[in-house]
C-alpha cells in the first residue's frame, strides 16, 4: 500500500476505512487510491506540496498554503483521512476541527483574533482593507459572544460552527 505501483488489497481497503472511520465505501476508497497513485508522480508512497498543487481545485483555494502544511507528506491512509472531513458522512465536528486546524496556523491549540485575520487576509485580498476585515471581524466576534482579546479553543469553534453549520463536501466519483 505504500508504493504507489502496488493494488490494494481487501485487507488494506478495510484497513484504510477502519482509518478514516467508515466515512468512504470500499468503492470510494479504491476510487481515492487510484487518484492518490495518479498524484503521486514518483511513485514515492506520499503526497508532496508540489504534487497537491497539481490539483487546479486545490491550487486555486486561496487557503492552499495553509492546507498543504496539513497534506505535505501524506500517505495513502493519512490521506484518506485528511480527505474524510470533506465527506458527506462526516460529523459536524469532524469538520470543525479540520477548520480548526486551518486558522490554528502554529498549532499550539488556540486562534486568536490575528490568526483568524491572517486567514479572512489570504479569503479576501486586496478586496477588503485591514481596517474592514477587522470591523467585520471585531462584529462577528462579538455577535458569537467573544472580544477581539479572546483565544478560542476548539470547544469554542464546535459551539459558534454548530450554530451556523458547515458546508464543505467532496464527491468521490466511483468507476
Amino acid at each position: 500500500m505504500g508504493n504507489a505501483s502496488s493494488t490494494l488489497t481487501q485487507y488494506d481497503i478495510e484497513e484504510v476505512q477502519e482509518h478514516c472511520n467508515n466515512l468512504f465505501s470500499q468503492q470510494e476508497i479504491v476510487s481515492l487510491y487510484k487518484r492518490f497513485c495518479q498524484l503521486d508522480r514518483n511513485s514515492k508512497g506520499f503526497i508532496s506540496a508540489d504534487e497537491f498543487l497539481s490539483v487546479p481545485e486545490f491550487a486555486m483555494n486561496p487557503l492552499s498554503q495553509r492546507l498543504l502544511k496539513m497534506a505535505d507528506g501524506l500517505n495513502f491512509k493519512d490521506f484518506v483521512a485528511f480527505l474524510s472531513a470533506f465527506s458527506t458522512k462526516a460529523s459536524m465536528p469532524q469538520k470543525v476541527h479540520l477548520i480548526f486546524k486551518v486558522y490554528d496556523s502554529d498549532s499550539n491549540g488556540k486562534v486568536t483574533f490575528n490568526d483568524i485575520l491572517e486567514v479572512l487576509r489570504d479569503l479576501t485580498g486586496s478586496f477588503m482593507s485591514d481596517e474592514q476585515r477587522e470591523e467585520v471581524l471585531s462584529k462577528v466576534l462579538q455577535e458569537a459572544g467573544y472580544s477581539r482579546d479572546s483565544t478560542l479553543l476548539l470547544d469554542d469553534f464546535m459551539k459558534i460552527f454548530g450554530k451556523f453549520g458547515l458546508k464543505m463536501e467532496v464527491e468521490v466519483p466511483v468507476d
